[in-house]
């Protein structure tokens, strides 16, 4: 079973992309949110989240997003803590839903995949990429957020010219029957690859 990764920076469509994939059968493992599962059912990711954070780290047993937001993604230091957290708990999360998988390959979308140096953990990498402001123009229209926040979070990812010279293939994400005829040609690619 070959194994892909899928990226992309806030706001590039990895999940639009993600979805075009699953609808050609591909089994697709999200890690933003498993890890938002993961972070509020694993009882070692809340013990060491409580002690990195503290007791506000989770409200009534739920987890506590804006608070660790406002907290780590204005520090670099404190957001690789907590991502020393919770990526191990997924990785092992998504070995486990891999060996479950009955296809010809599999994809795991997630967001940090360049910037956690695990590129050598796939086969192949899929970079989803759209323009700086049409990014922050979709986050704005999605979430509850300010473009401040948008910049910060955009900020704690690597540049996509960095990201183009390390993926095995580029879907530019602006306009969706150009992204889904992309998504065709790659499918083809990966699977002529099996």
């Amino acid at each position: 079973m070959i194994i892909i990764g899928l990226t992309g920076g806030i706001g590039s469509g990895k999940s639009t992309v993600a979805t075009m994939f699953k609808e050609l059968g591909v089994p697709v493992y999200d890690s933003d949110q498993r890890a938002k599962y993961l972070m509020n059912t694993s009882k070692t990711i809340n013990k060491q989240l409580v002690e990195l954070l503290g007791d506000e780290a989770y409200e009534k047993g739920k987890l506590n997003r804006p608070y660790i937001a406002e907290k780590v993604f204005n520090d670099s230091e404190l957001l690789a803590e907590l991502n020393n957290i919770v990526h191990p708990v997924v990785r092992q999360d998504f070995i486990d839903w891999t060996n479950e998988q009955d296809a010809s390959y599999v994809i795991q979308e997630t967001a940090l995949l360049f910037e956690n140096k695990s590129q050598d953990l796939y086969d192949e990498v899929i970079l989803v990429t759209a323009p700086k402001e049409v990014r922050i123009s979709r986050v704005l229209n999605r979430d509850n957020t300010t473009r401040a926040q948008v910049e910060a979070r955009m900020n704690n990812q690597l540049e996509d010219k960095i990201k183009l010279e390390l993926a095995n293939f580029i879907i530019e994400n602006i306009d969706l029957e150009r992204t889904r005829e992309k998504v065709l040609q790659v499918h083809a690619s990966i699977l002529a690859d099996c």
